[in-house]
């Protein structure tokens, strides 16, 4: 299996395309989205700068765009290309190719996380305690494990034609709706309350309460826990099935 996650290591960090978007993008976008305001700026009802804020969303956001995307459009392409079928063959354990892709993934959304803390500190001047950098990169890069179980499930349901629309509808739409691209203090009430039961608002909730110095939400971590095993359930549930086919 180690051979198995340094393979697809490596085809990830030659992949330039996968790791602009992955690594490079949430970068960019949060100096779009951050660059014109000051470091007094508030994010209402938060406490927190707008660039403090805004870094948290980015750095949650790179860290799905590389787990997400990774797992389910390799997935799906793999196994209608018969490379799934083929090792099954070897002597790789079952859960051998799904560990191994998303302990690939986990790997470069590190970077990810990393390079947007670095530029909100450089540019934005964002400053935290140490102990507030650790834990934000840990709580950010253990909670992108939720999103590789549902970029898993959605390689396993959906095939090579179907499975970048599919991706790309739940990508956005998590994204969006979870506040990962504005704070979503600025939507309307009913959104809002849509909002915070999604994974993605609660993933990047933990990171807000590490800045704040604060305990995260119960609702927080039961919807990130409720997610999870959800994803997982359903991953585990679709590679059995896809096992029996082939």
């Amino acid at each position: 299996m180690n051979s198995l996650i340094k393979l697809e290591l490596t085809r990830a960090l030659r992949n330039r395309k996968f790791l602009f978007f992955s690594v490079i993008y949430p970068s960019v976008l949060f100096l779009i989205i951050a660059g014109n305001a000051d470091r007094t700026t508030e994010v209402p009802g938060t406490g927190l700068t707008l660039p403090t804020y805004m870094m948290v969303s980015m750095a949650s956001f790179g860290a799905l765009t590389a787990v997400l995307m990774s797992n389910s459009e390799r997935i799906a392409k793999e196994r209608e290309g018969g490379w799934v079928r083929q090792l099954r063959l070897t002597a790789l354990p079952g859960r051998g190719y799904v560990l191994a892709k998303t302990a690939s993934a986990a790997v470069v959304s590190l970077p990810s996380i990393v390079v947007v803390f670095a530029v909100a500190t450089a540019v934005k001047g964002v400053r935290l305690d140490p102990w507030q950098w650790l834990a934000l990169t840990g709580a950010i890069w253990a909670g992108s494990l939720v999103f590789a179980a549902l970029g898993v499930a959605i390689g396993y349901l959906a095939d090579g034609d179907t499975v970048r629309p599919i991706t790309m509808i739940t990508y956005f739409g998590l994204s969006m709706l979870g506040g990962l691209w504005m704070p979503t203090t600025t939507f309307p009430g009913w959104l809002q309350d849509i909002a915070r039961w999604l994974p993605t608002h609660a993933y990047a909730a933990l990171g807000r309460a590490i800045e704040q110095s604060r305990a995260p939400h119960v609702q927080d971590l039961a919807v990130l826990v409720v997610s999870f095993a959800l994803f997982a359930g359903g991953a585990a549930w679709l590679y059995r099935k896809d096992t029996l086919k082939a």
